[in-house]
């Protein structure tokens, strides 16, 4: 769908820019650049301190590692994450488990769609999917989180990069026993699992992760320099995905739309996060191709560039940076502060450089 015919209030939106250009226009940092960064800014992530739920000095509560929202069950707070592929496609809308998920990332794939990886750690799903295959820059995503990783299939290469990471592969090979096909939907878009089935797998050397993020304590909402109020944003993440995100003020979330149609669970509600996260980041071909002859993308996000959160109404732009594979990505202000997310889930956009926006 064409992205002029996203949203009915058009004539109240900023025209189409990439998304370099319209973020310049927010006051954002010149440099959109990604997989590597100057030494200034490598300089800065690295004396960054280590993720907290707390820079107030006082004793906080336990919080949970992948939200931030105080400790309510400590046995679902010392379990490892759990990583999910799940396939973005149309013939796989509308997905099970989303909703569930305390981070979900989105990676454009071959052929202008979109896959997602759904964390799970302080909630259960009692269905999951469709699952679907691995990727080449899944292995960096998921290495920091350590825990479980669950998919099923890909090509060989890819699958060897997986199982070479730091974590415990739970796809479809190795754990058949807990998945299943629904008979209702076409193959390969009908593999779904569940989250206990997939955490009875997990080994004794499994453990809680660390924070992906830094949150704002005490109620505070998030801020940062030159933070914009912000109703909504459009991307054009590949030729067949535009995503939308519109901010609920009643509900204090970000509810997203494919296409222009808001995107929904097999329920019918409308998924919403509290924060929503673009990363900007620089795609590659790999050099393979699929079944239908499309390259494969691979997003570089090892390295630094451009960030912004969007939260409680407004988008605040800052830098991310991760030097290496086995380092949780850091996120930071323009002044190069600690960037905090308001506590809750993150859904996270690796956003090509050259991307379509539109602002509202």
């Amino acid at each position: 769908m064409p992205l002029g015919k996203l949203s009915g209030r058009r004539r109240r939106s900023a025209p189409v820019v990439s998304a370099v250009a319209a973020f310049g226009a927010l006051a954002l940092v010149a440099s959109a650049c990604s997989g590597g960064g100057t030494k200034e800014a490598k300089a800065t992530a690295a004396t960054q301190p280590p993720p907290s739920s707390s820079t107030t000095g006082k004793v906080a509560p336990p919080t949970y590692p992948l939200t931030g929202r105080q400790v309510d069950d400590a046995g679902r707070a010392a379990r490892p994450a759990l990583v999910v592929k799940i396939d973005n496609a149309p013939q796989a809308w509308p997905q099970v488990g989303l909703g569930a998920a305390d981070i979900v990332y989105e990676e454009v794939v071959e052929g202008g769609i979109t896959r997602f990886l759904a964390v799970f750690q302080s909630t259960d799903a009692g269905l999951v999917g469709p699952v679907r295959s691995v990727r080449p820059i899944d292995p960096a995503i998921v290495t920091p989180l350590g825990g479980l990783f669950a998919y099923s299939g890909g090509a060989p290469k890819f699958q060897a990069m997986i199982r070479k990471a730091p974590v415990q592969v739970v796809g479809f090979d190795e754990a058949s026993d807990a998945y299943h096909r629904d008979r209702s939907r076409k193959a390969p878009h009908n593999l779904f699992t569940t989250t206990q089935q997939l955490w009875a797998k997990a080994g004794a050397d499994r453990h809680a992760p660390a924070p992906a993020f830094t949150y704002a304590v005490d109620g505070r909402s998030p801020d940062g320099p030159n933070e914009k109020p912000l109703n909504g944003f459009t991307i054009v993440m590949g030729q067949r995905t535009t995503v939308g995100w519109d901010w609920d003020a009643g509900a204090k979330v970000w509810r997203r739309t494919t296409n222009g149609t808001p995107h929904v669970d097999q329920a019918g509600a409308q998924l919403g996060f509290d924060n929503v996260v673009l990363q900007l980041v620089q795609y590659r071909s790999t050099g393979d191709l699929d079944v239908g002859g499309n390259h494969v993308p691979e997003a570089d996000i090892v390295g630094s560039g451009n960030a912004f959160l969007l939260a409680d109404g407004k988008m605040i732009p800052g830098r991310w940076s991760k030097p290496d594979a086995a380092t949780q990505t850091r996120f930071t202000d323009e002044q190069g502060g600690v960037l905090e997310l308001k506590p809750g889930r993150t859904f996270v956009e690796f956003m090509p450089l050259d991307a379509a926006t539109q602002s509202r």
